[in-house]
């Protein structure tokens, strides 16, 4: 059984702690966080993140996996992952067993994929990416580094969602658009043509409003 560490304490963290806990080959040796919350599902506190280089030192071969939810740019994740990323420490991919993953799809190191989530044929994941609860991902989509995809979100095939952008509760992305890099889709919103800068897009179809 592999160890993990999970970086991060709030209700995203919660959900990949029941997530690693239903796949059975991780033993959780407890969470980081800048606030001791308390025991996170039963997994206890281990300190602010200064702790990590101690702890990747003591015990060898350690995993994480950066569970520090995103509304908005991925960035701030990216910039945690970048800060600790000379420490001796592995960032597996976490698909929970109550997922879809299809044949030849890819997915990237530190990506999580809850429960309910589809991901078809031909997809690639990139890095850090989080696939939300019951989101659907079709065949031949490309989902850049650090993109959170939320809850019920359906995004059709071949589409491609550019690096750190989020994709609100519910949106949905017709077949073979392209989304740049750093879009927030907000939550209902329907893409049915090309995002070609970042920004902000609400509505049906979705429209840029900053």
């Amino acid at each position: 059984m592999t160890e993990i560490v999970i970086i991060g304490g709030g209700g995203h963290a919660k959900v990949v702690v029941s997530i690693l806990r239903k796949l059975k080959d991780y033993e959780i040796c407890g969470y980081t966080d800048p606030e001791d919350r308390g025991p996170l599902l039963g997994a206890p506190y281990l300190g602010t993140d200064a702790k990590l280089p101690a702890l990747a030192n003591e015990k060898k071969g350690l995993s994480a996996t950066l569970a520090v939810g995103q509304i908005g740019l991925g960035a701030v994740r990216q910039a945690i992952h970048t800060r600790l990323s000379e420490l001796p420490l592995s960032y597996p991919s976490i698909v929970s067993p109550h997922a879809i993953v299809n044949e030849e799809v890819e997915i990237g190191k530190g990506c999580v994929v809850m429960d309910g989530a589809v991901v078809n044929s031909g997809a690639r994941i990139g890095r850090g990416a989080i696939l939300n609860s019951n989101c659907t991902v079709e065949h031949d989509t490309q989902i850049g580094d650090w993109v959170h995809v939320a809850p019920g979100v359906t995004i059709s095939g071949g589409v491609t969602v550019g690096p750190l952008s989020m994709i609100g509760v519910g949106a949905v992305i017709i077949e073979g658009k392209r989304i740049a890099n750093g879009c927030i889709i907000g939550a209902g919103a329907v893409v049915v043509h090309d995002l070609t800068e970042p920004g902000v897009y609400v509505g049906c179809p979705a429209r840029r409003i900053r």
